[in-house]
């Protein structure tokens, strides 16, 4: 799938609908941590993952332009780091020199302004005014992969990210995710808008007739009863 189209999709969908879909389509939900929020409110980003691991200098990021594709999104492995910053104005502003589309960041940026200037969408933890406070050695495959809280992404994972938060999807899934969250997308504005109408989701849903199975059936699960009736909105 080309950059562009990635974005165009995604454009008319939200990081919940992709959970959702990544659920639906058997395929693990890979959020960043709790906490992971744009620099600048309301933005968005959505492209290939290009990854890179930081140790201390600026240099694994201007390599990591060298080999990324416009589009992009630079995914940064500062380990979760809270005591330093590890990206700031000017490896922002030379990512957008780049073509990219992005910086997803699991650790700290600083220069907040400067960036917000800028406009590129970053997404980290949070800000701390320090840089990095040590350079270490630069390990086996920093351009390779890039862990966030619990996940390693590579090149083969595209990454989206939102009000909510960022979410990582295996690049050959993709479409199928994405399929899956339009058609979530389209029943949960029906259902929306049937509210909006005077037609409760309980009535939608008839909540009256699963309560009244349940208390024949205890072990009916309400996702059970979705199925039955139709109506599903949670899987």
């Amino acid at each position: 799938m080309d950059p562009e189209e990635l974005r165009q999709r995604f454009a008319l969908l939200t990081t919940a609908h992709l959970t959702d879909g990544c659920v639906r389509a058997g395929v693990p939900v890979r959020c960043a941590p709790a906490g992971t929020h744009a620099v600048v409110p309301g933005s968005r980003v959505a492209g290939r993952v290009t990854p890179a691991r930081h140790v201390g200098s600026v240099d694994v990021f201007l390599e990591a332009y060298e080999i990324a594709n416009p589009g992009d999104v630079l995914v940064v492995d500062n380990r979760g780091r809270l005591d330093e910053s590890c990206v700031g104005d000017l490896a922002v502003l030379e990512a957008e020199a780049a073509g990219l589309s992005g910086v997803v960041i699991w650790g700290l940026h600083r220069d907040t302004g400067d960036i917000k200037k800028i406009g590129l969408p970053v997404f980290s933890l949070g800000s701390i005014p320090t840089g990095p406070l040590s350079v270490s050695a630069r390990p086996d495959g920093a351009l390779d992969s890039a862990v966030v809280g619990e996940w390693t992404v590579t090149r083969e994972d595209f990454v989206f990210g939102d009000e909510d938060g960022v979410l990582f999807v295996l690049a050959d899934r993709a479409d199928e995710v994405l399929d899956r969250a339009e058609a979530i997308r389209d029943t949960e504005r029906l259902q929306a808008e049937r509210i909006r109408s005077g037609e409760s989701l309980r009535e939608q849903v008839r909540f009256a007739d699963f309560l009244a199975e349940r208390a024949k059936s205890p072990s009916l699960t309400f996702r059970e009863h979705l199925r039955a009736v139709g109506g599903a909105i949670e899987e």
